[in-house]
């Protein structure tokens, strides 16, 4: 069961958002199958980085360079002008792209193309994280003890993988996880 407490010892700057997003992220880990204390450890290590300790749901938008590039991108499904923007980055393991929001909403039974900013919300923003976990197969390397392929998976490179491997430490210890 993921509590306030939990989050708290994992995040301790997610104050109040602890409190907001215990109950989510619990049930988000039972419907999407993260069942194993090893597995929810490191699902919030990822949740914690990604979300800035349940800070954000949805993408600092600049627009920077790399954001500007999300627009016209077929690989996101962004087709449509404005697409970019549309579909920024939302959720506690950030769902990019209109292809992505899509997929997620069908997971999900949420009409995000229509309302892509439902993702900003602590059910949703918890569950698509579920359900980025569970549709990208990622216990998969938890089980085989692959954290930096893990972290490849949902950020497609080792960006902040100190900060992630931190948040996987503490998330070991309060769940009780031998290393």
């Amino acid at each position: 069961m993921i509590t306030p407490a939990i989050l708290h010892a994992i995040m301790p700057g997610a104050g109040r958002r602890a409190d907001v997003f215990a109950l989510p992220l619990g049930d988000a880990a039972q419907r999407f199958g993260i069942d194993t204390p090893a597995r929810v450890a490191a699902w919030l290590a990822q949740v914690a980085h990604e979300s800035g300790q349940l800070i954000y749901t949805r993408e600092i938008w600049g627009p920077t360079p790399t954001q500007m590039r999300y627009e016209g991108r077929a690989d996101l499904g962004n087709t449509q002008p404005g697409d970019g923007k549309r579909f920024m980055g939302r959720g506690l393991i950030q769902i990019t792209g209109r292809k992505n929001y899509l997929l997620c909403g069908l997971g999900l039974h949420l009409d995000l193309l229509s309302m892509p900013a439902l993702l900003e919300q602590p059910d949703a923003a918890a569950a698509s994280a579920g359900w980025y976990w569970q549709a990208h197969g990622l216990d998969r390397f938890v089980d085989a003890g692959d954290f930096i392929g893990l972290t490849r998976a949902i950020n497609g490179s080792t960006n902040g993988l100190a900060d992630r491997q931190q948040f996987w430490a503490r998330a070991k210890a309060a769940l009780g996880v031998k290393a």
